[in-house]
């Protein structure tokens, strides 16, 4: 679907302009790396550690305004509201004929979560009792969309590699802030659980959009 030639539009656009392959791929290293280290830090670990304390401190147990706020943030990262904001994702990305992003939008969510659910059970972190905790699923989710968008914004802008990284990590950061807190804030998850979760989808999401690029590239090729 993403490799067809349009005669009168040329090849449907890289999800990852040139500019930024460098950049994304050293900041999927060092994410990688930071999801490992916490994975090992914390593994079959059942507390807060210091760093948990002090951050959980000043975010849980909202007020009831707050708590609202949190409860609808959080149900944006199941799956009733995962699907709607998928959707949204996929819709405008062909409206904006960019099919590439539209596929990177459900494989890179899907991938963010699905190995976010994998390391939960490699790590063995639990919260509450025995609920796995690390990553934070709903916040790879969250991360993994506003990667997309910002893509999405950085091709269609034609921004430079300065301008295109900031777009793409301030809306990472805010996506992933907003999901964290949420689940902080609700008891869910520990903060270095959202750490873990949005490093897993700075790791994930790059290599993805490289694949759906690669694949699309080949395909074209071949057809010539």
């Amino acid at each position: 679907m993403f490799g067809i030639l349009r005669k009168d539009r040329g090849p449907a656009p890289a999800v990852v302009p040139p500019s930024l392959r460098a950049w994304l791929g050293l900041i999927a290293v060092l994410a990688a790396l930071v999801v490992l280290g916490l994975g090992v830090l914390y593994a079959d670990a059942g507390e807060p550690g210091a760093v948990d304390e002090r951050i959980g401190t000043a975010v849980y147990g909202v007020g009831p305004s707050w708590r609202y706020v949190a409860l609808a943030t959080d149900f944006l990262g199941e799956p009733a509201g995962a699907a709607v904001l998928t959707g949204a994702a996929v819709t405008g990305c062909l409206l904006l004929r960019r099919p590439r992003a539209a596929v990177l939008a459900v494989a890179g969510a899907a991938l963010a979560v699905g190995t976010a659910t994998l390391l939960k059970s490699v790590v063995g972190r639990t919260i509450h009792g025995d609920n796995l905790s690390f990553p934070s699923g709903h916040t790879a989710f969250a991360t993994a969309l506003a990667l997309v968008a910002a893509l999405l914004a950085t091709g269609r802008l034609g921004l430079g590699r300065t301008a295109g990284t900031s777009l793409v990590l301030a809306a990472a950061l805010l996506a992933g802030a907003a999901m964290g807190w949420a689940q902080v804030a609700l008891g869910a998850h520990y903060p270095t659980d959202v750490l873990g979760g949005w490093c897993t989808a700075l790791a994930v999401v790059p290599a993805t959009a490289w694949l759906v690029d690669r694949t699309a590239d080949g395909g074209r090729r071949e057809r010539r």
